[in-house]
């Protein structure tokens, strides 16, 4: 079953929410502020596919519960519930370990197109193909496609199932300037709806995850006025 948290306080928005899940096949857990998210993930043991939460919320804010959620967690999906003023609650939320986020307000075909794909995307971990090639070397980087992991110099690195696809897309295609729009149709899918920001987020993200200094990147590098390319 596909198991999702959802945290909303306004209690019209969190049923259309709920309802358009469930209708879609989803076993949906439902929660008005930040600390019942937290609270009801724990004592699920955090049985839970993908967890949307509203970024203002009273008590304990959506970025709170992200970060809490993502220090728990890894390869749980989360997504941000945003209003179109809050640019930087959007960047926010990304860079405390959100996945992705949707704009209110929303139709039922974007919240479900986005929610789909990010369950694809956590659902490969748990059921890699057999198919796949066991790892894919890079430098002193291993990227392990059954494990969905990462190591630098045998230390393993915590990747979200996002920085995880784009690692992989990096390292399918080294030393090769990959523009913003490729990373986004490749990560997020054809039909995403929102901006290509997204992947400069998730990009400052990984830097400060594997480069001994972000600041002055040897692996990710920024190819201007186009996107990033991969160097071992």
């Amino acid at each position: 079953m596909k198991k999702i948290l959802v945290a909303e306080d306004e209690d019209a928005i969190r049923e259309f929410v709920v309802i358009n899940l469930r209708r879609s096949g989803y076993d949906v857990t439902d929660v008005n502020n930040g600390t019942a998210a937290v609270e009801t993930y724990d004592q699920a043991e955090g049985d839970f596919d993908i967890a949307l939460l509203d970024v203002m919320m009273p008590g304990m804010d959506g970025i709170s519960v992200c970060r809490e959620l993502r220090r728990r967690d890894s390869s749980l999906g989360i997504i941000m519930l945003t209003a179109k003023a809050q640019e930087m609650d959007k960047v926010n939320g990304l860079m405390n370990g959100a996945d992705d986020y949707i704009t209110k307000p929303f139709s039922p075909s974007e919240l479900m197109a986005r929610v789909d794909a990010l369950y694809r995307r956590v659902s490969l971990s748990e059921a890699p193909d057999p198919a796949f090639r066991e790892e894919l070397r890079s430098g002193n980087f291993v990227l392990n496609l059954r494990n969905r992991t990462l190591s630098k110099n045998g230390e393993l690195v915590e990747l979200t199932q996002v920085e995880f696809q784009i690692m992989e897309f990096f390292f399918s295609h080294p030393r090769t300037a990959l523009s913003r729009l490729d990373i986004l149709k490749h990560v997020w899918g054809e039909g995403f709806f929102g901006e290509e920001k997204i992947v400069d987020v998730n990009i400052r993200r990984l830097r400060m995850k594997i480069e001994d200094k972000p600041s002055s990147p040897h692996h990710i590098l920024t190819v201007w006025g186009l996107g990033y390319k991969w160097e071992a």
